[in-house]
């Protein structure tokens, strides 16, 4: 957590991963997040992961540190209510984080209304609107037939949800873009971030486009190796698995010293009349340069590889479950400043990041836990909007505002 968007007020309507993420972004830098939240919670209020009584760690994961209330969306009342905070008066406010289609209550067209200079950004499936989610888009893109072992005939599915990652960071510098913009000239503005693009645009930052449209074919699969580099998993004389990475030549040379390969690396140079100082070259020729690595790797332990490959300089690791690296790995630990130990309304404490970017000369503020469902409802009713706690009373007696009393 750190102050340097202090005073920037942005409200959010989201579920799942993109645009609970963009606000998180924002509000790690200091910004006041404020969630308009459905009474009983969104779509993603429940999701696994999960503690044993039901709580969802991912919800609190996407949103610690925000403001939430809860407001009944599906009465007039309680839509008005939402459409005026969101377009609430005042230099910082005006921004809006969402994922809701682009034709709902919280269409741009209708905020704008109420107030010109609104910024709104809406994380979106497919440009045209069509509804999609990042392992959707994935299969949309081909990822899927370049994953996966080289004999492998059907998709396979990554773990990581990408696109909805990478979307989260783009919404965040949009809309910080546009703010910027708005100091300038005063103007607001619709920005729409579809997943789809996310990828699209990934990949042909990547070459992975002109490579389909230059060689006429999808670029095939491989395994776990690497491509166009030499990298790849090995197996060590005591059971274990490793990583190892050579991209740039100062990581090459430093894999042949610490396994005294310089020599025989030379000699399958000399045969098949190559330079191994190129990458590509180090791709095109992988299989008997993994051969000779995994001759010298499986004859030796890993702590005695892990120790000349430090020594060295190689760009390997050691594979673990995530278990392994939160029991003994010292930056899994709140030794690393990234994490604090933080109780969360779950009733669980964990392990908890801040902001992943570290500001040199800058003190991290404490990691802040997520918020119960409602639990700043009078709060942001007075503070933002000037209600009174009589009619801030009324509207939760007719069930349109949550009391920040109520636990969820």
């Amino acid at each position: 957590m750190y102050g340097l968007l202090q005073g920037m007020r942005v409200v959010e309507a989201s579920a799942f991963v993109a645009g609970p993420l963009c606000g998180l972004h924002l509000l790690q830098m200091g910004a006041e997040v404020i969630r308009i939240d459905p009474i009983q919670g969104g779509p993603d209020f429940h999701r696994w992961p999960r503690t044993r009584n039901g709580s969802s760690l991912y919800w609190e994961g996407l949103n610690k540190g925000k403001k939430s209330i809860g407001i009944d969306l599906s009465c007039a009342e309680g839509k008005e209510l939402a459409q005026a905070l969101i377009s609430a008066p005042g230099e910082h406010g005006g921004l809006f984080v969402t994922n809701y289609p682009i034709d709902s209550l919280m269409a741009h067209e209708r905020l704008a209304a109420r107030r010109r200079d609104l910024i709104s950004v809406r994380i979106m499936g497919w440009p045209d609107g069509t509804n999609a989610v990042d392992y959707t888009v994935n299969a949309a893109v081909g990822l899927p037939f370049m994953t996966g072992p080289a004999d492998s005939t059907g998709p396979v599915n990554h773990v990581l949800p990408a696109w909805d990652l990478l979307a989260g960071a783009q919404a965040a510098l949009s809309l910080l873009a546009a703010e910027r913009h708005r100091r300038a000239h005063g103007n607001g503005q619709e920005i729409r971030v579809p997943l789809g693009d996310v990828a699209i645009a990934t990949l042909g930052a990547l070459g992975m486009i002109a490579e389909v449209e230059t060689r006429g074919a999808d670029r095939p699969r491989d395994g776990n190796q690497l491509y166009g580099a030499f990298g790849r998993d090995f197996a060590t004389a005591d059971g274990q698995r490793l990583m190892i990475v050579a991209i740039t030549q100062k990581q090459w040379s430093a894999l042949l010293r610490a396994l005294d390969l310089g020599p025989a690396v030379r000699t399958l140079e000399e045969e098949l009349g190559v330079s191994f100082s190129d990458e590509g070259a180090r791709y095109l020729h992988r299989e008997p340069l993994n051969g000779l690595v995994a001759a010298r790797t499986e004859a030796r332990a890993l702590r005695d590889l892990a120790n000349s490959f430090d020594d060295h300089g190689v760009c390997w690791s050691s594979y673990r479950t995530l278990s392994e690296a939160l029991a003994a790995d010292s930056l899994f630990s709140t030794a690393n400043p990234l994490l604090m130990d933080v109780a969360h309304p779950s009733g669980v404490r964990y392990r908890t990041p801040g902001a992943a970017a570290t500001l040199v000369g800058s003190a991290r503020e404490a990691v802040p836990c997520a918020p119960r469902l409602g639990q700043h409802s009078e709060q942001i009713l007075a503070d933002v909007l000037g209600l009174s706690a009589a009619e801030i009373c009324v509207l939760q007696q007719r069930g349109v505002v949550t009391s920040s009393r109520q636990v969820s």
